[in-house]
């Protein structure tokens, strides 16, 4: 899916919307594509990238629609996030003081799932990831990941990690203000990563979340805390 190219019904089938408002979306530049002898064109990877960015924007019945896109037509009943997840690969407090180090601690944390195969490639497309824009969301939290799924050689199955740190760190937060909570994502497919992405914007909706999230003082109890916001989200 990554590499496939679509041309603009394949593109409104895909965005589950009508292909005249897509049209209209590509013609006004709102879409990453270009048309080819007359014919809009659009790659998936950037396609993708481009539905990362509008995720921070949508309400929560939009979020839980991106969700269910593609082969997920059956809504979850167990939590998504949490099962990727385990004391191993939480740190409370991570003590890390620059986004450089926030970032290869996180990395270090992932490993605890014995799923990353080759640690250096993917600090590099985390990194890579940042340089395009910022993973830093209003509110304290950031969500790093790679741009696109790594290979089969680099990782195997999706991996969340997570990290407060004692105090906020700059890290490209777009009201400029300071983050200290972290959920580092890493999947190795689209469909996958962009159903993580959206759960975790729906939790972080839910009054309450971060402010539990910063008063924990363990890995036991911040797994608690999010086990219990996703059951709490997918029973409402």
């Amino acid at each position: 899916m990554e590499n496939e190219v679509m041309d603009l019904r394949q593109l409104a089938a895909y965005l589950e919307r009508d292909v005249r408002e897509v049209g209209k979306l590509a013609d006004r530049g709102r879409l990453p594509g270009k048309k080819v002898g007359g014919e809009w064109r659009f790659s998936a990877s950037e396609v993708n990238y481009w539905i990362e960015t509008q995720l921070p924007e949508l309400t929560e019945s939009e979020l839980a629609a991106i969700e269910q896109r593609g082969n997920y037509l059956t809504p979850d009943v167990e939590p998504l996030v949490y099962s990727l997840m385990s004391e191993r690969t939480v740190a409370v407090p991570l003590r890390a003081s620059t986004k450089a180090s926030v970032l290869r601690e996180l990395v270090s944390l992932a490993e605890g799932s014995w799923q990353v195969y080759d640690s250096d490639a993917l600090l590099d497309a985390i990194v890579k990831r940042e340089e395009l824009l910022s993973t830093a969301l209003a509110g304290g939290v950031a969500i790093p990941h790679p741009h696109r799924p790594l290979s089969p050689k680099a990782q195997g199955d999706a991996i969340v990690a997570y990290a407060r740190t004692g105090s906020g760190i700059p890290f490209g937060a777009p009201d400029g203000g300071l983050t200290d909570v972290f959920f580092l994502v890493s999947c190795r497919g689209a469909d996958m990563h962009l159903r993580v992405l959206a759960r975790l914007s729906r939790m972080m909706l839910r009054p309450g979340f971060l402010d539990d999230l910063r008063s924990t003082e363990t890995a036991a109890e911040t797994l608690q805390i999010i086990d219990r916001a996703e059951r709490e989200l997918l029973e409402s």
